[in-house]
C-alpha cells in the first residue's frame, strides 16, 4: 500500500495522526523537563499522562461523528463542552499519576485541588478537536476537489467522444457518396480500391482510443489513410506536399486533428478547380510548443472573426471544440489567407512527448 492509499483510508489515518500526537507530546514534555533537573522518575510521569490523554481523548471522535451534520453552533457547543470533560477528567488522572509516583502517595486536603491546572488541559484537548476537526474539512474538501476534477474529465470524455462521433458520419457521408458516385459511371475498379481504403481508415479509426493523443507519426499515417481514398477520386489533381522537422515525429497531437482541415481543404481548393491544387502540411517546434500548419493554394475564403465564410460543416468548429477540451486555454488556432492564394490554418499546442 503506498502511501496515498494509506491516506485516504481515514480509519489508518487517524490512527497515525493520534498515536504520533500524543507521543510528539510526551517528547516535548519529556525535553521540557531536561531544563528542570528533575528526577529519572518523572519518565514515568510524562510516559503515562501521555498515555491516559491519549485513551480519554478516543471517545471524541465517535462523539464528533455523532455531531458532524448538525448546525455550527451546536457542533460547537458539543466540541467546547467534551473538551472541557475530557480535559477535567485527563487533568484529574494526572494529578493522581503524579502523586502517586513522583509524590509517593501524597494526596490532596480538598477534593478540588485534584483539578488544578485543569485549564491546561482543556486547552491540549481543545486544540486535539480543533486539528481534528481541521483535517476532516481538510480531507472532505480534497474529496469534492477530486469530484469536481473527476466531474470535468467525465464531461471533457463525453465531449470529445461526441465530436469524434460527429465527425465520423460527416467522413463516411462525403466518402459513401463518392464511392456511389464512382459505381453509376461504372468505375468499379477505383470504387473497390477506395472501399478498400476506407475499410482500413476505419478500422484505424475504431481501433484508436478517441480519448487519447498520437504521435505525430501515427496522426501522419492516419491522414495518408484518408487521403488515398481521397486520391481514388481526385487522382493527379491532388497534390500534397509535407514538411515535418525530424524533432516533432514522436510529438503528441489530438488523433484525427488534421483529417477534417484536409477534408475541408479538398472541398473547398481542390474539388471547385479543374486542374486541382495542392495541400501543404507543416509541423515544427518552437520552445515549447508545437506548431501544426495546414495550408491550400485554392482560390481562398472570406475570413471574418477568425471563422471561414464558407464553413458550414463540421470541420473547423469541430477542430476548434477538441482543442478547448484537450487544452483549455493552452493553444491557439489561426485562420489567414494564404500567399498567393488559398487559406492556411495554423494551430499551436503544448509540445508533449510520449511518457
Amino acid at each position: 500500500m503506498n502511501w496515498k492509499e494509506f491516506i485516504e483510508n481515514r480509519n489508518r489515518f487517524f490512527w497515525l495522526l493520534h498515536i504520533g500526537g500524543w507521543i510528539g507530546f510526551a517528547l516535548v514534555h519529556f525535553l521540557g523537563s531536561l531544563l528542570h533537573d528533575l528526577r529519572d522518575l518523572f519518565i514515568w510521569v510524562i510516559f503515562l499522562s501521555a498515555y491516559a490523554g491519549a485513551i480519554i481523548s478516543i471517545p471524541l471522535r465517535y462523539i464528533y461523528q455523532k455531531a458532524w451534520n448538525q448546525t455550527p453552533l451546536k457542533i460547537a457547543l458539543v466540541v467546547f463542552i467534551s473538551s472541557f470533560v475530557t480535559g477535567l477528567i485527563w487533568q484529574v488522572v494526572k494529578n493522581i499519576t503524579y502523586w502517586e509516583i513522583y509524590k509517593h502517595g501524597w494526596k490532596p486536603d480538598s477534593i478540588w485541588l485534584y483539578s488544578q491546572n485543569s485549564l491546561w488541559s482543556f486547552y491540549i484537548i481543545l486544540s486535539w478537536s480543533g486539528l481534528y476537526f481541521g483535517i476532516k474539512y481538510y480531507q472532505m474538501l480534497q474529496q469534492e476537489k477530486e469530484k469536481v476534477l473527476k466531474a470535468n474529465n467525465m464531461a471533457n470524455q463525453a465531449q470529445l467522444k461526441m465530436l469524434r462521433y460527429q465527425l465520423n458520419p460527416h467522413f463516411l457521408f462525403n466518402t459513401l457518396n463518392a464511392i456511389s458516385t464512382l459505381i453509376l459511371i461504372e468505375e468499379n475498379k477505383n470504387a473497390n480500391g477506395m472501399v478498400t481504403k476506407l475499410s482500413d481508415f476505419l478500422r484505424y479509426s475504431l481501433d484508436m482510443d478517441p480519448m487519447k493523443k498520437v504521435t505525430l507519426s501515427e496522426e501522419v499515417k492516419a491522414l495518408n489513410l484518408y487521403l488515398d481514398i481521397e486520391k481514388v477520386r481526385f487522382e493527379e489533381r491532388l497534390q500534397l506536399r509535407f514538411e515535418v522537422q525530424n524533432n516533432c515525429q514522436n510529438a503528441l497531437v489530438p488523433s484525427m486533428i488534421f483529417q477534417p482541415l484536409v477534408e475541408n481543404a479538398i472541398k473547398y481548393a481542390i474539388a471547385v478547380k479543374e486542374t486541382g491544387g495542392t495541400i501543404f502540411i507543416k509541423v515544427s517546434r518552437f520552445a515549447n510548443d508545437l506548431q501544426l500548419e495546414i495550408g491550400d493554394d485554392g482560390p481562398g475564403a472570406e475570413i471574418i472573426n477568425g471563422n471561414l465564410a464558407r464553413e458550414n460543416g463540421v470541420g473547423l468548429v469541430n477542430t476548434k471544440e477538441r482543442l478547448i477540451a484537450l487544452y483549455e486555454n493552452n493553444y491557439s488556432l489561426v485562420v489567414s489567407d494564404n500567399i498567393p492564394t488559398g487559406v492556411k490554418i495554423n494551430i499551436r499546442i503544448p509540445f508533449q512527448l510520449e511518457q
